[in-house]
């Protein structure tokens, strides 16, 4: 994609950065990587809900080296994908979902977060569905949500290394506990805000700036 260029002071062109051009590749090392990832989230939850914590736990740092590298490579190489956006999101969800489901049928989290987190989520799609039924895309990521979506995905694994080496509890269930109730609130608060600026923009009429 070709740099935009903008009208300066004194009537000269300024460049902005060149933005990553975006393909619909789907024959990418990134989105093989994406691939590799989704494909290990049911046997990481099958190794978690068996109680093989230091198996899953290997698994889940693979599944976080291979996220950094496909992002790495997908920038420096300029193997951006519209579906790479698509995988790299679905993956961090799926691991985040298995990880609850893998620890409550354990008793090892309450159900209660599970659906804490679930919800939000569905809330999100709805938004997601209203937003775009009113010709609006994605609202931009609140940095809320930032921050919950970062306590929660540090609060689970921690949670499990716990789990993989005993000795270790007395520090990673505090640890861990205080990043899931974080997580937990600070998602929801964040749910509420895009709430808040779905029912804002879909207000807006047809034609006027949002």
């Amino acid at each position: 994609m070709d740099s935009e260029s903008k009208a300066g002071s004194d009537g000269d062109a300024v460049k902005t950065p060149a933005e990553p051009e975006i393909s619909n590749r789907i024959l990418t090392v990134p989105n093989v990587l994406s691939f590799f990832r989704l494909a290990l989230v049911p046997v990481f939850l099958l190794y978690l809900v068996n109680g093989n914590d230091f198996v899953a736990l290997v698994i889940l740092v693979v599944s976080s080296l291979t996220d950094f590298l496909d992002g790495q490579i997908a920038r420096r190489f300029n193997q951006v994908t519209r579906i790479g956006q698509l995988l790299d999101p679905a993956a961090d969800r799926l691991y985040l979902l298995a990880t609850l489901l893998g620890l409550a049928s354990r008793d090892l989290v309450p159900w209660w977060l599970v659906i804490v987190i679930v919800s939000r989520d569905l809330l999100l799609i709805v938004l997601g569905i209203t937003l775009a039924n009113h010709g609006y895309g994605p609202l931009p990521v609140h940095h809320l949500g930032k921050v919950a979506t970062f306590c929660l995905f540090y609060a689970l694994p921690v949670l499990v290394l716990g789990q993989a080496f005993p000795d270790i509890q007395f520090v990673a269930n505090p640890v861990g506990w205080a990043f899931a109730a974080w997580g937990a609130f600070l998602y929801w608060w964040a749910g509420i805000v895009y709430a808040i600026e779905t029912v804002r923009v879909c207000r807006i009429p047809r034609g006027e700036s949002v």
